[in-house]
């Protein structure tokens, strides 16, 4: 569950900091006193797109910090499979905003926003009006089936996927190899140019390489043994070895004159004989970097002639060589068209045949599912005040297949008696929406891992009656999940464990949003003022106490 939400600088939120309980979690407050933005630091610390209004004050670093504690094995198991580490339990996920640049955290180790999404949907769900608007497209409903679905589903539909993917590629081969005789004759002649041309060229891998760094030696070759030249006429006749030699003879003559002159004399000597070994490397170097003009022009049209095939055929003389084989496997292919043709007729068939059967056993499982789900929904539904309501799964079978099987299911409802089913866009209003979700997600919540739920704006549209019960489910709900919820409705806000009060105050000029658990006789002020409005008045007071009294019995 969701422990400890933190927020600094975040909109309206200088910094606050809150300590969530088990069970049903309800912030209620005043329009605009910063509800939504609660929602929104919790979604952003989750890994979602990053909004710059959300920053407080641009100058400062923006956190959101969400400490969870897991006991749950299936989800400590998930987290370890994704390389978490995990100690004691304790699940922290933090995203800061500074200097413009956004940090993502998991238990201080930075990760990317992708990362953090994936690890956030194993602990915590949002359900707001974004997903509420979500019923009203058809293309999702088929999701939500196989999500209630989804342990009888397993691995199912990952190797439906695999086999659509394959089968495309051999329609997709099927399709672009169906060639009458004169394309073939047309495509055969092409091929057979193109690969006489890279044959020819006897190709080595690593040869352009060699080539590059050979003429990258010979083409400087003529400059290097000019400067060597230049170097040996400096150091032979009248130069430095010529000089170094009459140094030695004069100083040889008059050594004798002096018993100190010894170590002078070896000094020139050993530069005597250093200057005339480095005459012999020199000429040795110089005579090996002899200038080939012819090889100099080998070499450049044969990197000419690589360069072309690369350009042509493939960034590396590999990419080069490949490409031949592919044109050889073609022109085979051609050559012999008709078995060709008759092989992958048969892949095709085998791949139709497999992809047919697993989008069958898929569709078996959703028609079985589908049943249960929609007495399930039924059920729910009139736990949430629809009356006389009906509920229908409507499955067509497609013309073809798709990597979700070979079906569309769209839902049908009719929330007034006597009234025939319809789509639920033609029919359902906003409040309407909310509870349906509401509904769905309370037959989840049975065997949903997740253990913390965040409602928001689920009351959309709805008062009185329906809110009480509206009210009842989410506490069912809350008995075997930690449910967040953000309401302004005192039906709701009655059945909370935890109730805690959103408010904005102005300091120092400056308009701030706090945040903070109500005790039992603050919660039902709280429920006051949502009853009673501007005015909260003693006869407001009692039946906001006989509100809090009623949600405890049925707790």
């Amino acid at each position: 569950m969701l422990q400890n939400l933190h927020v600094k600088n975040m909109a309206l939120i200088d910094e606050v900091e809150i300590e969530l309980q088990s069970g049903l979690n309800i912030l209620t407050g005043e329009t605009g006193a910063g509800k939504s933005i609660i929602i929104d630091s919790i979604g952003f610390a989750l890994g979602e797109k990053a909004d710059k209004n959300l920053v407080r004050n641009p100058d400062e670093a923006s956190l959101v910090e969400l400490t969870f504690v897991e006991e749950n094995k299936t989800i400590l198991h998930a987290l370890s499979e994704a390389q978490i580490e995990v100690e004691d339990g304790v699940i922290i996920l933090s995203r800061k905003i500074s200097n413009g640049r956004t940090i993502a955290k998991i238990n201080g180790e930075s990760v990317p926003a992708s990362k953090l999404k994936e690890i956030a949907s194993l602990l915590i769900d949002i359900h707001g009006q974004h997903e509420h608007q979500s019923l009203l497209h058809a293309s999702k409903h088929l999701n939500f089936l196989d999500e209630f679905a989804k342990n009888e589903i397993g691995t199912l539909k990952d190797e439906l996927a695999k086999a659509y993917t394959s089968y495309r590629q051999i329609q997709k081969e099927l399709e672009e190899g169906s060639l009458d005789q004169e394309s073939r004759a047309r495509e055969l002649s092409l091929l057979e140019y193109e690969l006489h041309e890279i044959e020819s060229a006897n190709l080595k891998t690593g040869e352009d390489e060699e080539l590059e760094t050979e003429y990258r030696k010979i083409g400087n070759s003529k400059k290097i043994i000019e400067a060597l030249q230049e170097v040996s006429q400096l150091m032979g006749e009248r130069g430095a070895a010529d000089a170094v030699a009459r140094s030695v003879r004069e100083l040889m003559s008059v050594s004798a004159l002096d018993e100190d002159m010894g170590s002078l004399c070896d000094q020139i000597s050993d530069i005597e004989q250093l200057i005339s070994d480095f005459g012999r490397d020199l000429s040795g170097y110089i005579d090996a970097l002899e200038y080939d003009e012819e090889r100099v022009s080998f070499v450049e049209t044969r990197l000419d002639e690589l360069n072309h095939l690369k350009a042509k055929y493939g960034s590396s003389i590999d990419a080069v060589i490949a490409s031949m084989q592919e044109r050889q496997q073609r022109i085979d292919r051609l050559l012999n068209y008709a078995e060709y043709e008759q092989n992958l007729k048969a892949e095709y068939e085998k791949a139709r045949q497999d992809l047919e059967g697993l989008c069958q056993r898929l569709s078996d499982i959703r028609h079985a599912a589908g049943e249960q789900f929609k007495q399930q929904m039924i059920a729910a539904l009139s736990d949430l005040n629809f009356l006389d309501v009906q509920f229908d799964l409507d499955f067509q079978r497609l013309d073809h297949f798709t990597g979700d099987g070979f079906e569309s299911m769209e839902f049908l409802i009719s929330t007034n008696p006597g009234a025939p089913l319809r789509k639920l866009k033609d029919i359902a209003s906003g409040g309407e929406l909310s509870r349906i979700m509401l509904a769905f997600k309370s037959i989840l919540a049975s065997q949903d891992e997740i253990d913390t739920l965040i409602f928001d704006e689920i009351d959309t549209g709805i008062s009185g009656r329906t809110a009480q019960m509206v009210s009842e489910k989410m506490n069912v709900i809350a008995k075997n999940h930690q449910v967040i919820c953000i309401t302004h409705l005192p039906q709701i806000a009655a059945m909370a464990d935890a109730h805690f009060f959103i408010e904005k105050n102005v300091i120092a000029n400056s308009t701030v949003t706090d945040i903070h658990l109500l005790d039992q006789e603050e919660s039902i002020a709280e429920l006051g003022r949502m009853l009673g409005g501007v005015e909260v008045t003693e006869t407001v007071l009692q039946s906001a106490r006989e509100m809090k009294e009623l949600a405890g019995k049925k707790k």
